[in-house]
């Protein structure tokens, strides 16, 4: 056997291992937490310096001595903990002094994890960690020891709830999306697409919003969306006409809405879970509203785009029966049907997701048509691919928790929300806008779940102090960070839709934020409505939904100059206040934004109207 082929043994061994640990924890229940992270990070850093070795991001190559070093480093630093355990929850945390072997061993495992949050994910997050470590120690002053005892004593630096988060929710869910993807439901979903719009106007766009949406739901992740779903959905839209831009914004638009869309959202939805100290299944609630959303003003835009550039459909032969598909592969909606059925029974997100994933093979096994989707090496690939799915959260989880010991050390938080304050003069807007443009800016360098975390610190606190409901708060900077993947210049589901578009960047980038502009209004709107997170009494909630469908819809219109016809200059101004005006809450702007609308309709209707009679009209003698 050779050394390349033993790695690669050890890498998948490892790698399953890992997944059967997370399988038994959710199982019978977490240990303590220095052993139930520290395992997680422990199976995370190996894997980590075997897949990415020599000091470089790319898979492929085989570990040198260095890697091999930094792998005893880890198993060093963290059975150092286990065998200690004892000594670390006697010890007074701050006032008992560490030994040097505390020092020593704790400055390594620092090290350690920036190295392999590099490796994995770049350099951005491990600089950011730095630079607040650096602030911690050179700014205000935290003894060198504090910041080792924080980060590798404690349960408030690395091994924080970030990491918690990681080990507890993450993985599982990645895991359940890697069983669901080996079942063939990602031809369910693109198929379940096709047969219901395909054949319409614009019909692969809307086939890329609904497949991306339902598979996004599920993988959590924009770029690994657009690999999986764009590599149909962008050549069948250029195949019928798309401009490449267009064909690869609409992917990157409707996979970066995936980790928004309930009931599963993406890893950072259970960092708020644990952030606001409720269920899952409450953060699932109140994003719903929000989500739809997002998803219908795409929808919208994308059926606008088509109608106003005379973009078909598919032809109705090559699109697939509803009926037929889901006699075939429906049967693969019952998993997710279980998970949403475990939450809603009052059980934990963990035991839900491990429900959902022991119930796939089976439910595979149900059909012919999916009995040859599932086995024995099909669930060892499974449970490979969930492990290394899940390196690039727990690495940014473990790094994130650097940020969160600098801010708990130094009160950097308390600086920054009177910053924010000071700035925008104790004003709502100003401090949304300035809220807004720190997340996407933090966001653009940083994974949505640490981009999450650190405005979480930073950020939150300023909202809630101005009157934002604490809900509202967190909901707002998420979306930023989760915004930030189709916002230019650093838009990674953008730069990876342009791989299989062969489009401009930019050209595709701005095509992104147009067809997602919704995405950065509905912030705004459950900022200054909660119902929209169903927070309020149902019937102010329905009237709040109504609006802003009707007001998202108007801004679709307007960006995209068609409603009912083709919108000239004084239309599209006419939708836009329109949709200023109904996503705004009050009963006055929804009166005056419906007027608006109405307005446009109407001249419309009549132009449309005089357009057919003209064409009806019969000739006048001796034409022809």
């Amino acid at each position: 056997m050779t050394y390349q082929k033993a790695v690669y043994g050890l890498i998948r061994l490892l790698a399953v291992a890992m997944s059967l640990y997370h399988l038994v924890v959710a199982f019978v229940g977490a240990p303590e937490a220095f052993f139930f992270r520290g395992t997680h990070l422990l199976f995370a850093l190996v894997l980590i310096f075997l897949l990415f070795p020599r000091f470089g991001r790319g898979e492929g190559r085989t570990p040198a001595v260095t890697d091999w070093l930094l792998i005893a480093a880890s198993l060093v630093t963290i059975a150092y903990l286990w065998l200690n355990h004892k000594y670390l929850y006697e010890r007074f945390v701050f006032v008992d002094d560490l030994r040097p072997a505390d020092m020593v061993l704790g400055s390594i495992f620092i090290l350690l994890v920036l190295e392999s949050t590099r490796r994995v994910i770049g350099w951005a997050m491990p600089i950011t960690a730095v630079l607040f470590a650096a602030y911690a120690l050179f700014i205000a002053r935290v003894p060198l020891a504090s910041v080792i005892e924080i980060n590798y004593l404690t349960t408030e630096g690395i091994f924080g709830i970030p990491l918690s988060v990681s080990a507890t929710y993450v993985i599982l869910f990645i895991l359940f999306g890697a069983f669901v993807e080996r079942s063939g439901a990602g031809k369910m979903f693109m198929d379940f697409a096709l047969s219901l719009t395909g054949h319409s106007v614009g019909g692969p766009a809307k086939v890329a919003v609904i497949t991306s949406g339902l598979f996004g739901t599920i993988s959590g992740s924009a770029v690994a969306n657009v690999m999986t779903t764009g590599t149909f959905t962008i050549p069948m839209m250029m195949r019928l006409g798309y401009r490449p831009a267009f064909a690869g914004a609409v992917e990157a638009v409707a996979s970066t809405g995936g980790q928004i869309m309930p009931p599963i959202m993406g890893a950072a939805a259970f960092v708020m879970a644990e952030f606001l100290g409720v269920s899952y299944l409450t953060v699932a609630v109140f994003a719903l509203i929000p989500a739809l959303l997002y998803y219908v003003a795409v929808f919208v835009a994308v059926h606008f785009e088509a109608l106003r550039t005379g973009m078909r459909g598919l032809p109705r032969e090559e699109c697939p029966r509803l009926r037929q598909v889901l006699r075939e592969r429906g049967h693969l909606f019952l998993p997710l049907a279980i998970i949403v059925g475990v939450l809603v029974a009052g059980y934990s997100a963990p035991f839900a997701a491990l429900c959902g994933i022991v119930s796939v093979v089976p439910v595979a096994l149900l059909r012919a048509s999916t009995r040859r989707e599932i086995n024995l090496r099909g669930v060892i690939e499974a449970l490979e691919s969930g492990a290394r799915g899940s390196l690039s959260i727990a690495a940014a989880c473990a790094c994130a928790g650097i940020v969160i010991g600098a801010i708990a050390q130094t009160g950097l938080g308390l600086t920054f929300t009177s910053f924010v304050l000071a700035v925008a003069q104790n004003t709502l807007v100003p401090a949304l806008v300035l809220t807004m443009l720190a997340g996407i800016i933090l966001g653009m360098g940083l994974p949505t779940t640490p981009a999450y975390i650190i405005q979480v610190a930073l950020l939150v606190p300023a909202l809630v102090k101005l009157g934002i409901a604490i809900q509202a708060a967190h909901l707002f900077v998420f979306y930023f960070a989760i915004l930030s993947a189709i916002t230019p210049p650093v838009a990674l589901a953008v730069y990876a839709a342009c791989g299989l578009s062969r489009s401009n960047l930019w050209e595709t980038g701005w095509a992104a934020v147009k067809l997602g502009a919704t995405g950065y209004i509905v912030p705004f709107m459950f900022a200054f409505s909660p119902a929209l997170l169903l927070l309020g009494p149902w019937p102010q909630a329905a009237l709040a939904t109504l609006t802003a469908l009707v007001g998202v819809t108007a801004l679709a219109g307007a960006l995209h100059r068609w409603f009912l016809g083709p919108a000239n200059a004084w239309q599209r101004l006419l939708l836009l206040a329109a949709a200023v005006c109904l996503i705004k809450p009050g009963w006055i702007t929804d009166i005056v934004g419906g007027s608006a609308l109405a307005i446009v309709a109407l001249a419309q209707w009549r132009a449309r109207a005089s357009g057919a009679a003209a064409a009806t009209a019969p000739l006048p003698p001796g034409a022809g």
